[in-house]
Formats: C-alpha cells, structure tokens, sequence
C-alpha cells in the first residue's frame, strides 16, 4: 500500500485563478517502491521557548537510510484544546538552521536529506502552550 499525501490549494486573490490540487506518491531514493517505514503519528506539548529536538535522525528506533530523501509532515495544533492564536509561532529547524515559522494551524510536508547528526527541532516563540504533530516517512536502514 502506498503512503501519499495531497495538496490542494484555493485563493481569491489571483484573478482567475481556479485553484491547484496535486497528489505525491512517496518512494524510495530513485525508484518506485514505496518508502517502507515511518517514525509513526505522535504529538509533542511544549511549553516554554527551549530548543528541543522533535525527531532524532540517530535514534535508534528511527534507524532511517543515511542520506535517503525522507519525508516530514509537522503541524503546529495550537494549544492542544482547540484554540489557534496565529501570534503563537514554532521555528523549524534542521541542524540549527532555520526553514520557517509555523503559526496555529499552519503545517508543512518537506523532503528531507537524513544524515545522523542533522536532527529535526522545533523552538517556540513564546512561553505559551503548543501542541505539535508529527511524522517523518523514511527508507529503513
């Protein structure tokens, strides 16, 4: 069974412009096998604005193919009971550098280059309650 995710994009803003919807099916490195493994759905409470590492690329439960072009799915849930205060903001970070800011209710799905050392983290913006989900595909090692 294959793992795909599905974008679908609408706006009012461009004129004519009717909408965008794509589907990716996730293979492995070069081929059309589907990738095989997962780190598995989980969520992640934060509360204060320390770095913390969100999926451990050495982990030895993860034990993803180095160099393998992963997948990783994150979104930031709001405060865990329904509220979205889009002025509560999560870096992303890989290896400690920054790829974006998610606000409440904002996601992203991105390739990502596994190397053992380039750990996935996240560090809030504020002292407020976050609620992160989370999920990286990957080639098992």
């Amino acid at each position: 069974m294959a793992t795909t995710a599905t974008v679908t994009l609408s706006s009012d803003i461009f004129s004519g412009f009717s909408g965008y919807s794509k589907t990716m099916t996730m293979y492995k490195d070069g081929s059309l096998v589907d990738i095989d493994s997962s780190t598995g759905f989980s969520k992640r409470k934060l509360a204060s604005t320390t770095k913390v590492d969100l999926i451990t690329m050495a982990n030895e439960l993860v034990e993803p193919l180095d160099n393998t072009g992963a997948k990783v799915y994150i979104k930031h849930t709001g405060n865990g009971k329904g509220v979205f205060d889009k002025s509560v903001g999560v870096t992303v970070l890989i290896n400690s550098v920054e790829i974006g800011v998610l606000y409440g209710g904002d996601w992203l799905l991105m390739p990502v280059a596994v190397v053992d050392a380039e750990d996935i983290e996240v560090k809030p913006g504020s002292d407020a309650t976050v609620v992160l989900e989370y999920v990286m595909f990957y080639e098992e090692g």
